[in-house]
């Protein structure tokens, strides 16, 4: 038979087409809408729950993001991932109590430090376990003392360390790096001060080098209110007050991303108020 070039399909044809048409997007409809299974429901699940409390930290409910992390831990599915968060959720907390409180805070921080090690221990390789870890460590040693930040001063240099051989953006371990190098540049008092009693090697630090670590987290993240803040204050301790006054100035042009930035925000409008008086009669 031969085939005339562009004569109209029979209605019969046409008609058969659109029932193949319509068979197929309902196959298709179904098989799309059948739950996963195995594996993959499992991951898509766990990825569902941690995203979830993901954004319950990053909306700054804090009280939702810890329920829905050990939500995750009381079903089985623990990673190093989901411990480091942990270990970071605990110190936003531990850091949004007033100061006043001491005791509570040091809960929070002591549960840090147990949450970064325990994702250590899941993962050498995860950079942000290593970071949070050092970071709950010197926060609770901060708030402890003198001694107990020279008893800890070794683990969290290693620590922070590690972190930057693993992750060299990592824009929190140098903030940290900073602050440890800032910290450890104030030692020599204390050495003098207990003489043969410290057992144990001096940390050591610098100003100079603070000073780019802080710098570094800045130029990595320059949203975070924290890497400002630590860097204006490494400037009032050296004098550099104009240069102090300056880059408060930027810290608070920047948005609350922890609730203890609030606290921060208060500080530094206080400072920024010294400062412009002294420095400009304002």
């Amino acid at each position: 038979m031969v085939q005339i070039k562009n004569a109209p399909i029979p209605l019969r044809a046409k008609n058969r087409r659109r029932k193949t048409v319509a068979t197929l997007l309902v196959a298709l409809f179904f098989m799309a809408s059948q739950p996963l299974d195995g594996n993959t429901a499992s991951k898509a699940g766990e990825n569902t729950a941690l995203d979830a409390a993901d954004q319950a930290f990053k909306s700054l409910r804090y009280e939702k993001a810890d329920s829905l992390y050990n939500v995750v831990i009381q079903e089985g599915k623990e990673s190093s991932d989901l411990y480091w968060k942990l270990a970071r959720l605990n110190i936003s907390i531990a850091e949004a109590i007033p100061p006043s409180e001491r005791e509570k805070r040091m809960l929070w921080y002591a549960k840090a430090v147990e949450y970064g090690r325990k994702a250590v221990q899941l993962d050498e390789n995860n950079a942000s376990a290593h970071t949070w870890l050092a970071a709950a460590l010197a926060l609770k040693a901060d708030k402890i003392g003198s001694k107990e930040k020279l008893n800890r001063a070794a683990e969290i240099k290693r620590e922070l360390d590690k972190a930057l051989e693993l992750n060299p953006h990592d824009d929190v371990a140098w903030s940290m790096l900073g602050s440890y190098n800032f910290e450890a540049s104030k030692i020599g008092w204390f050495s003098r001060f207990m003489g043969s009693t410290f057992v144990g090697q001096m940390p050591k630090g610098s100003r100079d080098e603070a000073e780019k670590n802080f710098k570094k987290a800045i130029s990595l993240n320059p949203r975070v209110i924290r890497h400002y803040h630590e860097l204006a204050l490494l400037y009032l301790e050296e004098d550099r007050k104009q240069e102090a006054l300056n880059t408060l100035r930027m810290a608070a042009t920047k948005p609350v991303l922890m609730k203890s930035d609030v606290r921060r925000l208060k500080k530094i409008r206080r400072l920024i108020a010294r400062l412009s008086k002294e420095l400009e009669g304002k």
